[in-house]
């Protein structure tokens, strides 16, 4: 489970550094879930607009390899969840703290049944 430290820490990143360590956690996931695509795709477009670059120049790439990997409705929710996250953060806030919630609830019961 995610600590508020690592959360502050998170947030002392720059764009590229976070952006970074997304990718590094992606890595080598099979099928990676659309919330993790949508974070990593709105991390890259913030990064396109911080440096003045034209919206999807870089993450468009991104998103058509996805499209030949991975199932098209999670690339769609991938999307979606991106625009979410630039267009209104504290709703992703919310997202965030529900799966992380989930996940913890989802140990559990694993934990019971083994």
């Amino acid at each position: 489970m995610i600590s508020e430290n690592d959360l502050q820490e998170v947030q002392k990143k720059t764009l590229a550094e976070q952006i970074e360590r997304i990718e590094n956690l992606l890595e080598g996931k099979n099928c990676p879930r659309a919330f993790e695509l949508s974070l990593l795709l709105a991390l890259k477009m913030a990064k396109e607009l911080q440096d003045g670059k034209e919206l999807g120049s870089e993450s468009g790439e991104m998103v058509a390899t996805w499209t030949e990997l991975y199932p098209a409705s999670i690339v769609e929710e991938a999307i979606i969840g991106a625009k979410e996250f630039l267009l209104n953060p504290s709703r992703l806030a919310d997202k965030i703290k529900e799966t992380l919630l989930n996940a913890k609830e989802e140990k559990k019961d694993e934990t019971k049944t083994s």
